[in-house]
């Protein structure tokens, strides 16, 4: 089983009306270090992802950490990462989630991790999965 430390996480939910007045579960991340996983929702339905990560796709969404706190927050459900809270990507096998540790370096985060073996790595050690 992977390291519970790499990737230890904690969440809380919340509703929140979006300003559409639509009423949205908001996902925080409690956890300063919770995991973000930048693969494409596709592959998180097909495989699930570490417990309590949140998802930016930095694919096609590679604009996420140049984008206004309340545009992330509409896009993505959820609350951006404060800029002086650690956040740590993974993905697939390590490629995208070095994509987006650079750019959120760019956008200004100084406390940027990686997960080197990302999914890959987590599911091969037995990784708990959320689905």
């Amino acid at each position: 089983m992977p390291d519970p430390h790499i990737l230890s996480t904690n969440t809380s939910r919340r509703k929140r009306k979006n300003n559409r007045g639509r009423t949205r579960n908001k996902q925080h991340p409690a956890d300063p270090s919770a995991p973000t996983d930048v693969r494409e929702p596709g592959e998180l339905k097909s495989t699930g992802r570490v417990p309590g990560a949140v998802n930016i796709p930095v694919t096609s969404q590679p604009d996420s950490f140049h984008i206004s706190e309340e545009e992330f927050e509409d896009r993505f459900g959820y609350p951006r990462p404060a800029k002086d809270q650690e956040v740590v990507f993974y993905c697939k096998a390590g490629v995208r989630s070095r994509a987006a540790a650079g750019l959120a370096k760019d956008a200004g985060w100084s406390k940027v991790g990686e997960y080197p073996g990302s999914w890959l790595d987590w599911a091969e050690k037995g990784g708990k999965v959320e689905r």
